[in-house]
């Protein structure tokens, strides 16, 4: 493997030589310019994969240094190096298109997790583009981006198993972990030209009207059928169908569609005439199946049907090491999407999202970089911007109390109850009221349906 090689560059001699030992004991190999122009000579010269430079140099600042770099080495990420106090400007360094910076004194540990980092991301930037390049359009699993082992083994086998159409994949993982997006990637990723792509989710339509969203029905089929329709499969023809939620379908549902897996082909609803299922089958779900076909909510044969070859994205609390490029990346959209300068997150900002336990995963992570994105102006994101605390839930997501739909009154003399056992109450009491139906209760009280399955 190439050792990455660093240009650091400084008119300060004590400051190059510092840097260069802390890099090289890093595993780096540093290599010094003491102006901006000796440095433009040398990256004419050689191989050079990231720039620290300092910002206050004679001749060549760093932020002219940039602009220079962004037009002749497109694509090298530069960290800036700034005396302790001057974040201005280090902000201002980043809206002219550094990666990141640096506060003296700089932090060895600091030093190596950020060098990194830069590294990480313009590493499967280039990739990404070299891949465009060559297939002539969007890759397809750009929108994935990671350093996580776990993750890019994951992504590799999705990959080998995008090329073969008839093969069912199941997908596992938490609720905004990418499941969906991993589909998507898969489906776009088939040989030949991209298809159609329908998703349905399992749990979001009504037990009775979930057949006919998946298989179609003819006019009379059953009351209020007054035209023909065509389902889910239909419209997925030589497409993919993601079956989300799989784990919520009906047990009598499941039987259907298990002879649909296994025959390829489906009748609509009063309707004798089979069907071609002529696309791939993709289902995606949070729960754990096979502890479902335990406890009998699951048929166990229509799980060894799906789980021809599964795939399970970890969730991000066992993947903090791609928080950063993540972030780096959401950010970038957002750039774009809300039209404004968003210079990046300050290192406070990221301690918080590294220590943060991410129970809404990537979502989450999008919908709180969001927010802070627009509450900014133009400063480095902080803290406060976030939202997040250390009880492990966003301020965001405490905007719906338990109860804002119902009123309980709960009278128990005597007994001091701590929110863990009222919540608890307050969710038994709801799904009584609505005869054990778990998604009536969840939007009664406007909280996903996961809190009924808790301990």
């Amino acid at each position: 493997m190439t050792v990455p090689t660093i240009l650091i560059v400084d008119d300060d001699e004590l400051s190059v030589r510092m840097l260069e030992a802390q890099l090289g004991e890093a595993g780096f190999a540093p290599v010094a310019a003491f102006s901006g122009a000796e440095a433009l000579d040398i990256m004419e010269e050689r191989q050079i994969d990231l720039v620290i430079s300092d910002l206050v140099m004679h001749e060549m600042d760093g932020l002219e240094l940039i602009e220079q770099i962004g037009k002749r080495h497109k694509g090298i990420p530069v960290v800036v190096v700034t005396a302790n106090g001057s974040v201005e400007s280090a902000v201002e360094a980043m809206r002219r298109g550094a990666y990141d910076y640096l506060e003296k004194p700089i932090n060895p540990a600091i030093l190596r997790i950020t060098t990194q980092h830069a590294l990480d991301y313009h590493h499967i930037v280039r990739e990404n583009e070299q891949i465009k390049g060559l297939l002539g359009e969007p890759f397809t699993f750009q929108s994935i981006v990671t350093v996580n082992p776990s993750m890019k083994e994951m992504l590799r086998l999705a990959a080998k198993v995008a090329a073969v159409r008839q093969t069912t994949i199941a997908i596992y993982g938490e609720s905004g972990s990418g499941k969906e997006v991993l589909a998507r990637a898969i489906h776009f990723a088939g040989k030949g030209l991209p298809t159609n792509f329908v998703a349905v989710n399992c749990a979001a339509i009504p037990e009775h009207l979930l057949e006919s969203e998946l298989f179609g029905h003819v006019r009379g089929a059953f009351t209020g059928a007054d035209r023909d329709r065509e389902g889910k499969f239909s419209l997925a023809r030589g497409g993919t169908l993601l079956l989300d939620e799989i784990g919520d379908m009906p047990l009598p549902l499941q039987a259907k569609l298990l002879r649909v897996l296994q025959e390829r082909v489906f009748e609509k609803i009063g309707s004798n005439t089979p069907l071609p299922a002529d696309c791939r089958v993709i289902v995606a779900t949070n729960r754990n199946l096979a502890e479902w076909v335990s406890a009998g909510r699951f048929r166990e044969d229509l799980y060894h049907r799906i789980n021809v070859f599964p795939l399970t994205i970890p969730p991000l609390r066992d993947r903090k090491d791609d928080i950063p490029l993540l972030c780096e990346h959401v950010l970038d959209h957002l750039r774009q999407h809300l039209g404004k300068a968003l210079p990046g997150i300050s290192p406070k900002a990221m301690e918080a999202m590294l220590d943060y336990h991410w129970p809404g995963n990537v979502r989450e992570l999008r919908n709180c970089l969001e927010r802070a994105a627009i509450l900014t102006d133009g400063e480095l994101i902080r803290p406060a911007h976030l939202g997040i605390n250390s009880a492990g839930s966003t301020d965001a997501a405490n905007g719906g109390n338990v109860g804002d739909s119902v009123t309980y009154t709960l009278t128990v003399p005597g007994e001091t109850l701590s929110l863990d056992t009222l919540t608890k109450r307050i969710l038994a009491i709801t799904l009584e009221r609505c005869n054990g139906n778990k998604s009536k209760a969840s939007q009664m009280l406007k909280i996903g349906r996961k809190a009924f399955y808790r301990p």
